[in-house]
């Protein structure tokens, strides 16, 4: 039998090349792979349930900003327990499940996360950038880190401006802080500067770890002060409970700066709003996902302050809250 002639052996090889030329263009269904649904990872270093309505906030404006939880965004949680030693091996896990951003809730789970990457995207919250060593400049960050302050360092003169008002016959003020912590320390500097111009005379008693608090508080109630500056920090907001329930003991005015430790019983807290912040946090996500450089995202300042007096606390203390600092509440708890 004879072979396919030239002309055949021609028409065929154009019929496959054309075959070629059309499963190559858009007439023909081509699979294309699915986007990467970005993976962020939550770094804080105190416990979930502390952290419960700030990642309420934060999880609230991904909302807002169009994201789906598990469709179009991926949220990996880490929480410490308020314990800071944990944050590096919680830091390590987030980097490797390469996550795209990780976001460090609190200046000591910010300052992890930096030790962990020099490549992944941060979005700090801490309460002095800077001087924490997070970012060269509030306006240039110039790294992998961006974010928010909290601006906890600079709020102390303030806290204890109200404190003298509420409570004038107070000369010495104990201040009872978490001494392995970095931006605690920076707070103490400033409470300390801030009480030589009041003309106040300050006791620091550091808790040295998260073992120590008993003998911190036998420490306080030896100082028999006239007042207590709480400075806070993810060890002590995480056992505030028993804090609170130590202060109340010793019967002394005291200032914080959240409004739960008020709702738990303590007398005055002046700070920032801090459902506020984490929902900054999240539009900082959203921006570094659509394209912006850490280093080139200023840090965010806050614009929102609570200020929360507990009337009953000051009744059980004795003190008469002056009206002149009763305006300034955003909330009276009666």
């Amino acid at each position: 039998m004879p072979g396919p002639s030239r002309r055949q052996f021609l028409r065929a090889s154009l019929a496959l090349s054309g075959f070629g030329l059309l499963a190559g263009c858009s007439l023909l269904p081509v699979s294309a792979p699915a986007p990467k649904v970005p993976v962020v990872g939550f770094l804080a270093g105190v416990s979930q349930a502390a952290a419960q309505p700030l990642v309420d906030a934060f999880r609230q404006r991904l909302r807002e900003l169009g994201y789906v939880e598990g469709q179009t965004i991926v949220l990996e949680y880490r929480f410490a327990d308020g314990r800071d030693d944990q944050l590096p091996g919680l830091a390590a896990e987030l980097v490797g499940l390469q996550v795209r951003i990780m976001v460090g809730a609190g200046s000591p789970a910010a300052l992890a996360a930096k030790a962990a990457t020099e490549t992944i995207p941060i979005v700090s919250i801490s309460g002095d950038p800077v001087g924490l060593g997070l970012v060269a400049s509030l306006a240039q960050p110039g790294g992998n880190v961006t974010g928010l302050s909290n601006a906890s360092a600079l709020l102390t003169g303030k806290k204890l401006q109200l404190l003298k008002e509420i409570a004038p016959a107070t000369p010495q003020v104990v201040v009872l802080w978490y001494a392995p912590s970095a931006i605690s320390a920076i707070e103490l500097r400033e409470v300390q500067n801030a009480a030589r111009q009041l003309g106040l005379h300050l006791q620091p008693v550091g808790v040295q770890g998260p073992d120590d608090f008993d003998s911190a508080f036998q420490m306080v109630a030896r100082e028999q002060a006239d007042a207590l500056f709480l400075i806070d920090s993810a060890e002590m907001y995480t056992r505030r409970t028993r804090v609170l329930e130590f202060i109340s003991s010793i019967q002394a005015p005291s200032v914080y700066a959240r409004r739960e430790w008020v709702v738990g019983g303590g007398l005055i807290a002046y700070g920032v709003n801090f459902p506020e912040v984490y929902r900054g946090a999240a539009t900082h996500v959203d921006k570094i996902l659509k394209g912006a450089k850490p280093a080139d995202l200023p840090i965010e300042q806050p614009t929102v302050f609570d200020f929360v007096v507990n009337l009953k606390t000051a009744q059980t203390l004795g003190l008469t809250i002056p009206q002149s600092v009763l305006q300034q509440a955003t909330e009276v708890i009666q």
